[in-house]
């Protein structure tokens, strides 16, 4: 039996309790985020606000009026000189991955992120032993600049992480 399309958009303040779930599964049983305290919707309500405030986009996969998944765009740094650079965050609720939405998800952050102007996209993938998300990134066309050892700790284990970056819009960037 084939799965409802799964449809991409903005997130609003009613997606949040559904985010913050999706994000307290991986904060507190994996150590692909290096968060130890799951954030709280209230939490996620100043997340949405400031990337909004920003002009970044803060999306939602939803299928059959469930939200299975979301991405957003967030500032690489806090420096000013970084503005034109952000970070990706992508994550789908458990029993969720392999069914496109990663792929949904990164490729309408990436198009909202060029139309917005922004110049490079950055991914700071932690090395969990599974390589889906360099894969996703790579398909993408993120490609590996670096990598940086044991630089998380959680679990009772060291992390390293796989920095990747893409260019986004060819447009001069504003200042």
């Amino acid at each position: 039996m084939a799965l409802p399309q799964a449809v991409i958009r903005p997130a609003v303040p009613a997606d949040l309790k559904a985010v913050a779930d999706i994000n307290a599964h991986y904060v507190t049983n994996t150590v692909i985020t290096f968060e130890e305290t799951p954030p709280t919707v209230a939490d996620w309500h100043r997340k949405l606000d400031e990337l909004t405030g920003r002009g970044l986009p803060f999306l939602v996969a939803e299928r059959s009026g469930e939200v299975v998944g979301y991405a957003y765009a967030g500032p690489w740094r806090p420096k000013p000189a970084y503005r034109h650079t952000v970070e990706d965050t992508i994550y789908l609720a458990p029993g969720h991955a392999g069914r496109g939405l990663g792929g949904a998800l990164l490729g309408e952050l990436v198009a909202r992120s060029s139309a917005a102007g922004l110049r490079r996209m950055i991914a700071v993938i932690a090395d969990a032993g599974d390589d889906r998300s360099v894969a996703l990134h790579r398909r993408f066309g993120f490609t590996e600049v670096g990598r940086l050892a044991e630089v998380g700790y959680k679990h009772g284990r060291w992390i390293d992480t796989t920095l990747m970056q893409r260019a986004l819009s060819p447009h001069q960037n504003r200042s």
